[in-house]
């Protein structure tokens, strides 16, 4: 067994895991941290993204014993201050960016991502950048439409596929 410590959603947090003991099992077997998803395993589906020191990763294919010391971020730790939604789970809430729900966790990690690199994407590179995150349920439209809200921009241009 092998102690790590990290700091998740700006709380300190630490436990005895197996080396093979994968980051995503650990925030949500060790942590409670159900939000972040696993849909797939294979690091196919990106329901699991989560961000490791600022970096988005796949946490189903990072071991635990990897983020020990890091500065680790997920979905429960993406609303405001206050309780209320930040900006981009607002936009998927109000642009109908999820149905199931399934894959909005790892889709809102991701979108936070872009928007910190890349503050206003066009729809291809939001498209593009989301090529590692898998919906099965809406198509992706209003995905898009989502981020894009979010960054501030207008969407009303942005056509159905």
């Amino acid at each position: 067994m092998t102690q790590v410590t990290m700091t998740v959603n700006g709380k300190a947090a630490s436990g005895e895991v197996e080396g093979r003991t994968l980051l995503s099992s650990f925030l949500r077997d060790e942590l409670k941290l159900t939000g972040t998803h696993v849909g797939c395993d294979t690091s196919q589906c990106g329901a699991c993204v989560v961000h490791v020191d600022g970096v988005a990763v796949k946490s189903c294919t990072m071991l635990a014993a990897e983020a020990d010391g890091a500065d680790v971020s997920t979905i429960e730790g993406q609303a405001n201050a206050d309780g209320s939604l930040n900006v981009i789970q607002q936009a998927f809430q109000d642009h109908h960016g999820l149905q199931c729900g399934f894959c909005t966790p790892g889709m809102v990690m991701s979108a936070a991502a872009l928007l910190k690199d890349n503050p206003k994407p066009s729809e291809q590179e939001v498209r593009d950048y989301l090529e590692g995150n898998i919906c099965r349920c809406t198509g992706y439209h209003n995905i898009i439409k989502a981020i894009m809200a979010a960054s501030g921009q207008d969407v009303g241009a942005i056509a159905a596929e």
